[in-house]
């Protein structure tokens, strides 16, 4: 009995810390929902983060659970999986999410996360328990998904300003600042659908490895569902303003109309990724928009030096929090 009230114990633990990290996603993340529509002055920061947190926690009711079954069922063999684990993936995610928020640079949770996953089932049983399917499709995601948001937010960027050609610019600004609340809301639609499902995912996988869910069993807990969509709404209400101001103003400036294309660009390449079950990154998406907008205006427009600090910091997410996780995955061995 004393063994599995440790247990229970063990993994109320890690659910705790799995909804930290989602929070965490919310606020770091807040800054790719959000830094367009404060930026161009449609909205106000603080109307801005609830108004993302809003379409976050909304997502839950539009899209189905096939990013969480990728994270829960498709990164490694989930024999391989046990509370040692878990804990290691989670602690690699939580650091790197702590260290770039810190440093105002736009990484991404979803694979930070990914990152700690393999690191931690690496310490444990080799690269052979790896699912390869669902490492290349994470990883090939990396390069698709910044350069899908940039090819659609300069097309978007391209079509407007053909379609408004003989409108006046103050008659464009007044649309654009309406039309980006729709393209604002889509986006925070898609956040919430992929990058909350990332925290269902290692969840699920959590309750397969302690016996408190079945590895046939379709869809985790609604508690644990709600749950998640309930801690990434209220991270990104809690807002991430360091990231805000790197993502709406220093890598190019942006007026309403260059936020809406961004915007809609983004969230139609969550829509697809969400879609087909593969957890991407926000960060990288909306990146990859706003450099696409601003490329159409001049390559000059664009600071390139800025969007390569980004670049290094995505070449460095999964290693290093994989390092960092088979690192807490020893620590781990020793504590539970």
């Amino acid at each position: 009995m004393a063994t599995v009230q440790v247990g229970l114990w063990v993994v109320v633990v890690l659910v705790v810390m799995a909804l930290l990290f989602d929070f965490m996603n919310g606020f770091h993340d807040a800054a790719n929902s959000i830094a367009t529509v404060v930026s161009t002055g449609v909205l106000k920061p603080v109307q801005a983060v609830v108004f993302a947190a809003l379409f976050n926690f909304v997502a839950l009711f539009i899209f189905h659970l096939s990013v969480a079954a990728t994270v829960g069922k498709g990164i490694a063999d989930p024999g391989v999986i046990d509370v040692h684990v878990v804990f290691g993936a989670l602690m690699g995610a939580i650091f790197w999410n702590l260290v770039t928020w810190y440093y105002g640079i736009p990484s991404s949770s979803s694979h930070a996360l990914i990152g700690g996953i393999v690191g931690a089932v690496v310490g444990k049983a080799g690269s052979g328990a790896l699912v390869a399917g669902g490492i290349l499709k994470t990883v090939a995601f990396i390069f698709v998904s910044p350069i899908l948001g940039f090819f659609l937010g300069s097309l978007m960027m391209v079509a407007v300003a053909w379609i408004c050609r003989r409108a006046t610019p103050s008659k464009v600004d007044r649309w654009f600042r309406r039309l980006q609340l729709l393209s604002a809301g889509a986006y925070s639609l898609g956040h919430g659908g992929n990058d909350a499902q990332k925290t269902i995912g290692i969840i699920w996988m959590l309750l397969i490895a302690t016996g408190h869910a079945a590895a046939t069993d379709a869809s985790p807990p609604m508690w644990a569902i709600v749950s998640c969509y309930s801690a990434i709404a209220g991270g990104t209400m809690f807002g991430g303003w360091r990231i805000v101001k790197t993502m709406g103003q220093k890598i190019t400036k942006l007026k309403p109309v260059g936020g809406f294309c961004a915007e809609t660009g983004g969230a139609l390449t969550l829509f697809l990724a969400t879609a087909l079950g593969i957890p991407v990154s926000t960060t990288h998406t909306i990146t990859g928009a706003i450099v696409g907008v601003g490329s159409t205006q001049r390559a000059s427009a664009v600071r390139w030096g800025v969007a390569g600090t980004i670049i290094w910091a995505w070449i460095f997410t999964i290693p290093a929090s994989a390092f960092v996780a088979a690192v807490a995955y020893w620590f781990s061995l020793q504590i539970f």
